[in-house]
């Protein structure tokens, strides 16, 4: 059995949350897109996360992950953490602003362009290990070393700020009835939920992974966490090893399913989203059309709304992906 699920942001923590956020950024816009309502039959709404300061929706995170430590008088000399990108930017930015040293580790082979804008605010970057799981444990192992703080990729506060984009996204569609939530290690599929709940929102939440990143389908199926090999070459931001369980738990009860794509879907709803909103989709930023396009019949006279997650993708990846290579 999994274990229980720890509390979820109230209504009121997401508001406070939303005043962090916006100290660094205004809320960021959900539009209609005609040509892509088109694409997948029915009313379809896209949230636009790739248009903030790091270009993905975890710089939320960030902000109010820091701020708590602020409240309480607890920033740290150092912090240390793992990503594959998006992550370690908004670490990075949040400990800028609050003059916290900041190290990141990421797996050897990591997005080249990503690597650049951590380094960019000014986080000391460290290469170890193949996958995320490696580079997790080498920053462990690093803030037990040098007395640093460690931030998780999953934890309450970062759930916290991560729900106010869910929270823009389910008040400006009221009438949503689906939404699909693409699944890394599980903050923004479980800030889904937390403002779902906090809005008492009817929308049904429909997980998406990677066919070749499985830890949360298979650990969805079987009801506690099993960890699953990694081997897609376009969705590193779904590239999970092993399933947080503090994320099952919430999400178990919560999702109405969880659906699996590949990376040529993947790379096919990058190229979807540039043709028909002209906005740049890195591989998990575009997970949640891919599986809406996979599912498309299913959808005819429903509301979908899909978060483009992140933009945060390599120009030489983009450029093949756009050629169909």
């Amino acid at each position: 059995m999994t274990r229980a699920a720890a509390p979820l942001p109230t209504l009121a923590d997401i508001e406070a949350a939303a005043r962090t956020v916006y100290q660094e950024f205004q809320p960021t816009p959900q539009y209609r897109w005609g040509l892509l309502g088109e694409r997948l039959g029915t009313e379809c709404w896209l949230k636009h996360e790739n248009h903030n300061p790091v270009g993905a929706f975890k710089i939320r995170g960030g902000l109010t992950y820091f701020d708590r430590l602020a409240q309480r008088g607890e920033l740290p000399r150092e912090v240390i953490s793992a990503t594959r990108g998006n992550h370690g930017q908004s670490i990075g930015w949040a400990a800028r602003r609050h003059g916290v040293a900041c190290t990141i580790v990421v797996p050897h082979g990591n997005s080249v362009e990503k690597n650049a804008a951590m380094r960019a605010l000014g986080v000391n970057l460290v290469e170890h290990g193949d996958d995320f799981q490696a580079a997790r444990e080498h920053a462990l192992q690093l803030a037990v070393e040098r007395g640093a703080h460690m931030v998780p990729s999953y934890h309450p506060d970062l759930v916290r700020g991560v729900a106010t984009y869910w929270w823009e996204f389910l008040r400006a569609v009221p009438h949503m009835d689906v939404a699909y939530v693409p699944i890394g290690l599980g903050s923004g599929a479980c800030a889904a939920v937390a403002a779902k709940r906090a809005l008492g929102h009817g929308v049904r939440l429909v997980g998406v992974v990677s066919c070749h990143a499985t830890t949360y389908a298979d650990s969805f199926a079987a009801g506690h966490v099993v960890a699953s090999p990694v081997s897609t070459q376009i969705a590193d931001g779904l590239a999970v090893r092993m399933a947080d369980p503090d994320a099952l738990a919430v999400l178990l009860p919560e999702l109405d399913r969880v659906v699996q794509v590949n990376d040529d879907a993947v790379a096919a709803a990058m190229r979807a989203l540039f043709t028909d909103t002209h906005n740049v989709a890195e591989g998990a930023g575009a997970a949640a059309l891919a599986a809406a396009l996979q599912e498309r019949e299913a959808l005819r006279g429903q509301c979908v709304g899909l978060p483009l997650t992140g933009g945060n993708v390599d120009a030489a990846l983009f450029a093949r992906v756009l050629m169909g290579q």
